[in-house]
């Protein structure tokens, strides 16, 4: 029997609060909102568990960050043990606050706005390098990142991660603009077309919805560095990709109605890791990882909510 591949995601756990709201308010405005709910979150959780719903019996899948020791905490570890999902990558640190997202959601579109605090998520990490700052586990085969712990500690791991022959995969949100030595540290980039252009510096290359100048977009980060593949994800729009073997193209969106966008990205993200995990000891299939992961998406933005709306692999079987 083969053995078990391994993904890690390293990055955040929020306390999400979702507002949903037939409208935003306009500035000074007090507005009636449809309804509230709090659930689990964060960039870095909800991919972990996008991929423990989507791997199936060949992947095992660890969450490495921090909770606070406060009750969102201790509940956040106990349901991601539920999911299946190996914790001991998870701190919970004394006297420490759990992060928070505020998620507001507009009904009429599904699309949101989102403002998070750290918390746990910066306060674990000292300013200067430390032992603090080392959190890939001992054996992993793929390690996704995001940007919601410290920038600093994500290149970090980038590199340790790279120097150990392990497959990074970086999806930059929130963006922010990176160091050019990053790009050599990143297997496979994953972004949308917003934080594309924030990580390009030409914030107008992508005014135009053409797949021509998106993927030469894509094509500069490989020349800056990223080893195997860039994938710019556009909603409904589908994705752009491209690959340092030359291999590039439009895998189109499935046509679903739109209820919450807040977990897609995640949702893809966790999907593609746990198929580059699949196939790190052969061959792979870059387009049928990348429809696995835009069918699991569409999924996602079909059901209100961040965590409750990701999907299990029986959902995806058709």
């Amino acid at each position: 029997m083969a053995a078990k591949r391994t993904v890690a995601i390293i990055g955040s756990l929020n306390i999400d609060f979702v507002t949903r709201t037939k409208r935003l308010p306009e500035g000074g405005e007090t507005l009636a909102a449809i309804s509230f709910d709090t659930g689990f979150g964060g960039k870095g959780a909800n991919q972990a568990v996008a991929a423990a719903r989507l791997a199936g019996p060949d992947v095992t899948v660890q969450m490495v960050g921090n909770v606070g020791d406060d009750s969102f905490g201790r509940d956040y570890v106990e349901a991601l043990a539920k999911e299946g999902i190996d914790t001991k990558g998870v701190r919970q640190l004394s006297d420490g606050k759990t992060g928070v997202t505020n998620i507001i959601v507009e009904e009429e579109t599904g699309e949101n706005r989102i403002l998070f605090v750290a918390n746990a998520n910066f306060d674990a990490f000292e300013k200067q390098q430390s032992a603090a700052w080392d959190l890939l586990p001992a054996q992993c085969d793929v390690a996704v990142f995001q940007l919601e712990i410290p920038v600093d500690v994500v290149l970090h791991n980038l590199h340790q991660a790279q120097e150990r022959g392990i497959h990074t995969i970086l999806n930059p949100a929130p963006a922010e603009l990176l160091p050019d030595f990053v790009y050599q540290d990143i297997d496979t980039l994953i972004m949308n077309e917003t934080e594309s252009s924030i990580l390009s510096g030409h914030p107008k290359t992508l005014d135009q919805p053409d797949d021509d100048a998106i993927i030469i977009v894509a094509r500069q980060f490989l020349h800056w560095g990223v080893k195997e593949a860039v994938i710019v994800t556009l909603g409904e729009r589908g994705l752009i990709y491209a690959t340092i073997s030359g291999q590039q193209g439009h895998i189109p969106a499935r046509k679903v109605t739109v209820v919450d966008t807040t977990a897609a990205g995640d949702t893809f993200a966790g999907a593609y890791a746990v198929e580059r995990a699949k196939a790190s000891a052969g061959e792979f299939d870059i387009e049928k990882a990348l429809t696995f992961a835009t069918l699991a998406a569409s999924k996602a933005v079909g059901k209100a909510g961040a965590m409750t709306s990701i999907p299990r692999l029986e959902e995806l079987q058709v």
